[in-house]
């Protein structure tokens, strides 16, 4: 069975105030005439369709538009709900677009029960593991401490159960949208931090035959059998490097893998400039990126005057634009921003009980201060699908 492997539209979603429908409504193109070029048989979609829980009518119509081609195609598509996504909004009707071939899972208590495709080999599940909010469903699962290890093994002892119950040799696909350890991150992603972990091991989802992983916009391999298609477009600088791709994903009889990488149409690249403004004006070596979009750093030690219409009249899409004067670490001048750089609420907020009474917090502090942190991400998330 071919499989087409995507996730992370984040449909309605801009870039630096770019809006980019146009380039998202080019993807779906792409995604229709790569299904209908290669053969595909079933399309996977990994979670955060939508970038917010209460998407732009733009947003909604293009989703529909995608719907309505997939289901014209004849290929059955399974999607699932991410951390963007409201689960309940984007699970309405889904009983009702199931008969179109559309399978959405966007209930935490479906995550045992597949959707059941066949080819001339038999049958393969798959099983969808919408975003798990460990706050939310903990209850649900049965576990005692809420984090994403915890219900993702839950959820995916449900899932060897079922799967144990069905015919020998019954091949299984997973969909889940989590953070798994030794994945890249980059800066478009919204944090997902419970307890101070993010991440939750590989080995959660052993016992299945492919993991099709959504949430990190980077495509990346973790195994052979768990993968990231990483997102179609590119959503922050910090994927200026990323080779933005699918997976074309054969799943032999056997249930063993192949996989290849289908690029992604891009509207225009980035580029990621550093110097003083008369390095980046002068320097004849940044002439490829004279129609990408462009964030730049400069690093003179007095801000320039003028600098956005000047950097713009050699590089017309300059969308951001950074001040990073070159000082010593120890500078008192170096900026507040530069010294949280890479530091998590947590840290942050451990260094200002330090600061405030010259001596850290002890363990159980550092627990009041996590779970303050959780419930309040916890809360954002309730009060954002309530919306």
């Amino acid at each position: 069975m071919r499989l087409l492997h995507t996730s992370d539209w984040h449909l309605g979603r801009a870039f630096h105030r770019v809006n980019m429908l146009g380039a998202q409504a080019g993807f779906i193109g792409h995604l229709v005439e790569t299904v209908r070029a290669h053969g595909v048989d079933a399309v996977v979609v990994s979670g955060d369709v939508y970038d917010r829980a209460v998407p732009p009518l733009a947003a909604v119509e293009l989703f529909d538009d995608a719907l309505h081609r997939l289901a014209d195609l004849g290929v059955p598509t399974v999607m699932i709900s991410g951390n963007h996504d409201s689960a309940r909004r984007l699970g309405v009707g889904a009983g009702l677009i199931d008969r179109a071939g559309i399978h959405l899972r966007t209930d935490p208590a479906g995550c045992g029960t597949p959707v059941v495709l066949a080819d001339a080999h038999g049958e393969v599940a798959f099983y969808g593991l919408p975003y798990l909010e460990p706050a939310l469903v903990r209850t649900e699962f049965g576990v005692e401490k809420a984090g994403h290890e915890a219900v993702l093994a839950a959820a995916m002892d449900r899932v060897r159960a079922d799967l144990a119950t069905r015919a020998r040799g019954t091949r299984s696909v997973v969909l889940a949208h989590a953070f798994v350890t030794g994945g890249e991150q980059s800066d478009s992603e919204r944090d997902i931090t419970v307890g101070g972990v993010a991440a939750v091991p590989s080995g959660v989802f052993d016992g299945v035959d492919y993991v099709a992983l959504g949430h990190l916009h980077g495509c990346q391999t973790l195994t052979e059998r768990v993968r990231y298609s990483g997102s179609p477009l590119p959503y922050s600088f910090s994927e200026h490097r990323h080779r933005k791709s699918m997976w074309l994903v054969d799943l032999d009889a056997d249930g063993s893998v192949t996989a290849e990488r289908v690029d992604c149409p891009v509207p225009r690249d980035l580029a990621r400039l550093r110097g003083t403004l008369e390095e980046l004006l002068a320097d004849p070596g940044l002439t490829p990126h004279e129609e990408a979009w462009v964030e730049a750093t400069l690093t003179d030690p007095v801000r320039p005057a003028d600098p956005m219409a000047r950097l713009t009249d050699r590089f017309p899409h300059t969308l951001s634009l950074l001040f990073d004067p070159e000082r010593a670490p120890d500078d008192p001048a170096v900026s507040y921003a530069r010294r949280l750089a890479g530091r998590s609420d947590q840290q942050i907020a451990e260094d200002f009980v330090t600061h405030v009474r010259g001596a850290g917090p002890d363990d159980h502090e550092q627990t009041v201060l996590r779970d303050a942190f959780d419930a309040v991400r916890a809360d954002e998330t309730l009060r954002e699908v309530a919306r």
